[in-house]
């Protein structure tokens, strides 16, 4: 039964969020507020997010106590608060109601037109902001949820108007299942979150039932290249697919590439929709582009308005985002990647780019992914001239399996494995010089290896 918010919104009463700090429930916050919500949350710890929803009227407390829900009409929670969270039982005996933050969401993108919703294995983020870019360009005034610091809208959300919804939506715990899409643009898909997902076909299952949320005069968008996006699709209403293979609907033609960076053109159904120039490296962002242009041309967007819109993206926090130079000259990047194909594809990208040594400084995120899809960790890897991993970051699981990053490292040749960042920064910066690339790479807190290089 689909959730409304519209009581809680419209009586402005009191909405308390478990794991305020959040990405995604920051955001999820900061929409609330703008709609005249109380807002109270709770969280671990204080932080510039926490500290901006302070400012904006939003009251949290730093623990998780059963008084911080009393008096809350409803109780918002994140998928990593489970049900014996003290909050949860509290709010369970006063009988408020207790949902997830993908719920929440849902309810809210029940109010918009039109809800753009860009799910996939890989390219998530920089596809939603990428058809952000574009639905500015064209005067949307899009409302924008999006995973990673997006310097055009200044932080992870937009506030805009009711005629479009932007959404990044992810498939862990099947989240995406209770979004609302009137257009659901599926990238690609792989075995990934194997400690939620059986297997691929549980994995396409879930993204079937995703693109069934469409209705009958909405748009489902599906990488033609991908077998598994394909099989997600076999049902779907309307389709249109991209790629580079000539029975995609949307596809590219006359591709031209220059140090990593692509220019081409668009053909949407055999005609002339665009002329692209990306400013973001990477045949996967080429992919990425196709996707949004299939979108963009469902909504009414000109084509030529879709291209400045593209063109003017020039990435977002954590993908492939230069950092600066090391003392000896050695370039300093940060991207997500923490899945084997996601990190072939920025390694390729790297190597286009003329590069003399790529230095790889990489942390497995999570023992299941690192068990499960091991030797295609170890392939990666193998794509860079010197690999060098941090311990496993943990994130929701525990060590049951045994797997160590070092057990990794074996298999690479040159590789190392070490027990610290300031081991990892110090290895990196002797070994690393001018015309080299050291890119940092991981879901979790490796990013701050960069500012230790660049002391």
């Amino acid at each position: 039964m689909a959730v409304s918010l519209q009581r809680y919104i419209q009586e402005q009463e009191i909405i308390h969020l478990i794991g305020i700090g959040g990405v995604s429930m920051s955001s999820l916050a900061e929409l609330l507020l703008s709609q005249g919500v109380h807002v109270t949350g709770s969280d671990r710890q204080e932080s510039a997010v926490t500290e901006r929803l302070e400012r904006l009227g939003a009251r949290i407390t730093y623990a998780h106590l059963p008084e911080n829900v009393d008096g809350a009409a409803l109780v918002i929670r994140t998928a990593a608060v489970h049900d014996d969270n003290f909050e949860v039982i509290r709010a369970r005996e006063r009988g408020i109601p207790v949902i997830e933050r993908a719920e929440a969401w849902g309810a809210l993108m029940a109010d918009y037109d039109n809800v753009v919703c860009l799910a996939g294995t890989h390219g998530k983020t920089t596809s939603t902001s990428m058809m952000t870019m574009i639905a500015l360009e064209a005067g949307l005034d899009p409302t924008v949820m999006v995973g990673s610091y997006l310097p055009a809208i200044g932080g992870t959300l937009r506030i805009g108007g009711h005629g479009c919804f932007i959404a990044e939506s992810c498939e862990y715990c099947n989240s995406f299942l209770s979004f609302r899409p009137t257009i659901a643009v599926v990238l690609n898909v792989e075995e990934d979150h194997l400690d939620f997902f059986k297997d691929i076909d549980d994995i396409v299952a879930s993204f079937r039932r995703f693109c069934a949320l469409v209705p009958e005069d909405g748009l489902v968008v599906a990488n033609a290249d991908d077998p598994n996006a394909v099989r997600s699709v076999r049902d779907a209403k309307r389709v249109v697919t991209f790629g580079e293979s000539e029975r995609a609907d949307v596809r590219a033609v006359d591709v031209t590439s220059e140090s990593g960076y692509y220019r081409f053109t668009v053909l949407a159904h055999g005609r002339f929709y665009a002329e692209i120039q990306l400013s973001v490296p990477g045949r996967h962002n080429m992919m990425n582009a196709l996707a949004c242009c299939a979108a963009a041309a469902f909504l009414g967007v000109p084509g030529e308005v879709a291209a400045r819109g593209l063109g003017g993206f020039t990435g977002s926090s954590r993908r492939f985002q230069v950092m600066g130079k090391t003392a000896a000259g050695a370039v300093v990047a940060d991207d997500y990647a923490h899945h084997p194909s996601e990190m072939e594809a920025t390694l390729r990208t790297a190597r286009q780019m003329g590069f003399r040594k790529i230095f790889c400084a990489f942390q497995p995120h999570t023992y299941s992914r690192t068990k499960a899809l091991f030797d295609d960790f170890v392939a990666a890897l193998k794509l860079c001239d010197r690999a060098v991993l941090a311990p496993i970051y943990a994130a929701r699981e525990k060590n049951t399996i045994g797997i160590t990053s070092a057990e990794l490292a074996a298999q690479v040749p040159g590789a190392a494995a070490l027990n610290t960042f300031d081991e990892i920064a110090a290895t990196l910066a002797q070994e690393a010089g001018e015309g080299d690339l050291i890119l940092t790479m991981g879901a979790g807190d490796i990013n701050t290896v960069c500012a230790k290089l660049l002391r």
